[in-house]
């Protein structure tokens, strides 16, 4: 089964997952309610490119947001520690989950691993356009979560967003049980939280692999 081809209904058919209200799920709430600070510098970088993005989101394709709004986003968090972690694009990806091959390139993965990803370990990212998106980007971030949990052999948490041109949505999986976020609008102030949940995430991060 490909990423691409999955959907939130057949997953939790097939799988028999769980979804949970993300108030309801403790873990996405201690992410999602951590305390990061966002400089003045950061702020005044997030403003530059939130104006950029008002101004095009419903014109950019996935690859022109990647470029202009989300890979900026992210190089500004700098998810990489000590040669122990890294954020990796396109990369393949596949395993089994409850005997079903699955398979794709996530938009984006947080991996251990320097130039190459080996274990691929909480975020992974579906850049989507906001008009007229193909596919369902939420199934398709959890698809791959899906996979992640398999290779992490189910020891901790996987986190996951996606994004749909100026809307955000974090999410995590622990065994059957899934949670995802309201939407975090990054053309408004919310677009200062995202930054701190992305922080937050890297801080998790560093803390796993110490």
């Amino acid at each position: 089964m490909l990423f691409t081809e999955c959907t939130l209904e057949n997953l939790d058919e097939i799988l028999n997952l769980k979804p949970l209200p993300f108030n309801k799920m403790p873990i996405l709430q201690t992410w999602l309610n951590g305390t990061s600070e966002v400089s003045e510098y950061e702020q005044k970088y997030l403003l530059m490119l939130q104006e950029y993005l008002q101004n095009n989101v419903l014109a950019w394709n996935e690859q022109e947001l990647a470029m202009h709004f989300i890979g900026p986003v992210f190089a500004l968090v700098q998810f990489s520690y000590d040669q122990k972690f890294n954020l990796f694009a396109e990369r393949s990806f596949s395993g089994v989950v409850e005997s079903i091959e699955m398979s794709g390139r996530p938009d984006g993965m947080i991996a251990t691993g320097y130039r190459e990803p080996k274990k691929p370990y909480f975020c992974f990212q579906e850049y989507k356009k906001e008009k007229d998106p193909n596919g369902d980007p939420a199934a398709q971030a959890l698809a791959a979560m899906l996979v992640a949990q398999e290779v992490n052999e189910h020891q901790f948490p996987i986190y996951g967003c996606y994004v749909r041109g100026r809307h955000w949505h974090f999410m995590a999986l622990q065994g059957k049980e899934y949670g995802i976020s309201d939407s975090y609008a990054a053309t408004k102030n919310e677009i200062y939280d995202i930054l701190r949940i992305l922080k937050v995430l890297k801080q998790m991060l560093i803390e796993r692999v110490k």
